[in-house]
């Protein structure tokens, strides 16, 4: 969480429109023509004419297609700001301010089902056969998505018994989509950011011994309280409680135990990263962290929206196919909820920081210096 100042602005304007085309009007600029000129239902070529709601069906994929692009714009802003070699603390606002647009935009794809469903199982029935096997599992923006966030492969439900890229059939597509397999993702470069939170083991205050401490404070008290209960069934409850907690704690005070979570795929972020996110939540309440708190809490949110939209998008299937094959051959609605999981998840570790956090009385004390360090939002180092 290094600190660099400069008037990159991150946004490429210079008040100047003497390059601008001339003659441009609403029509031409968001260029109208191709765009409504998309919109060529497969029923219209038939004799029988064009099925009202394939109308409906092509609008709302069309419109997910642009929102995707949108959200591939607003994700690649964001890394490219956490991809430099030192983040620019003063950006972070702005990196905020996009992910929570990354955010609204999902929530605006879930209600979109809502519109959807106003059409009935008879009403897709209509047109559905003339899709053949077009799927919206063959979407190259939403497999971008996920390869940029940090989804494993190997967390991936194979579709129709085989890999995602092989419902990729243009080439460049494909290759884009690989391409961003072997880079770095969002997790990776937030990971890395926090390992760099100040405080972590600083010549001055060294969060992480301290809190080691603190925690053991803790657990003992705790194990005190638990066997002191006189009700046997109480205490057996308490003593029980005392030991899943401590098992816990072990997970995060000692690195090789952390480090099989990870090798388990139970845990994402490296053990350095997750305790610079122990810190942000532990003295969120101070300035300096008032900022990478609420990112962390709005990278928790956006795990939740796509789970959400993922569930959405399996109970519209269900409700307008029940348990049929879907078009593109995999088993629909079984393999959607499937895909609605943790394992789907990105940031499944920052939604577990509050079973670290101590409570209030047992948080470690700030050092003068890193009391100082906190208390203003950008750098207090100069």
């Amino acid at each position: 969480m290094d600190i660099v100042n400069n008037n990159c602005s991150g946004n490429k304007q210079n008040g100047s429109s003497q390059n601008a085309p001339s003659g441009l009007n609403y029509a031409s600029y968001l260029q109208l023509d191709k765009l409504l000129d998309c919109m060529r239902p497969v029923t219209a070529q038939t004799p029988e004419g064009m099925v009202h709601d394939e109308h409906l069906f092509i609008t709302v994929h069309q419109v997910y297609e642009i929102w995707f692009k949108q959200l591939l714009h607003e994700i690649n802003s964001i890394m490219d700001f956490f991809a430099a070699s030192f983040v620019d603390e003063s950006k972070m606002l702005l990196i905020i301010s996009r992910m929570n647009r990354i955010n609204l935009i999902l929530k605006i794809l879930i209600d979109q089902f809502a519109i959807m469903e106003t059409m009935t199982p008879q009403d897709f029935a209509d047109f559905r056969p003339f899709l053949q096997s077009a799927s919206g599992f063959q979407s190259f923006q939403f497999r971008l998505i996920e390869n940029k966030l940090g989804i494993k492969s190997a967390n991936r439900i194979r579709y129709n018994q085989q890999s995602y890229c092989e419902a990729i059939t243009d080439e460049d597509r494909l290759r884009e989509v690989k391409q961003a397999e072997g880079e770095p993702t969002l997790i990776e470069l937030v990971d890395r950011w926090l390992s760099r939170t100040p405080g972590i083991a600083d010549r001055d205050f060294n969060f992480f011994t301290a809190y080691s401490v603190q925690v053991g404070r803790y657990l003992m008290n705790l194990k005190y309280e638990a066997e002191i209960i006189t009700d046997d069934t109480a205490r057996v409850t308490a003593i029980a409680s005392y030991t899943k907690i401590a098992e816990s704690f072990d997970s995060i005070l000692k690195t090789d135990t952390h480090n099989e979570c990870v090798k388990r795929g139970d845990r994402r972020l490296s053990h350095t990263a997750l305790i610079g996110g122990i810190l942000i939540w532990s003295y969120r309440e101070s300035p300096r962290f008032h900022l990478p708190y609420q990112l962390l809490a709005l990278l928790m949110e956006f795990d939740s929206l796509l789970i959400k939209w993922r569930h959405s998008h399996a109970q519209m299937v269900q409700k307008m196919l029940g348990n049929k094959i879907g078009t593109g051959g995999s088993s629909g609605y079984y393999y959607l909820r499937a895909t609605a999981s943790d394992r789907y998840k990105v940031f499944l570790d920052f939604a577990t920081l509050p079973t670290f956090v101590l409570p209030r009385e047992y948080i470690p004390i700030l050092s003068r210096i890193m009391r100082r360090r906190l208390s203003v939002s950008v750098n207090s180092d100069d």
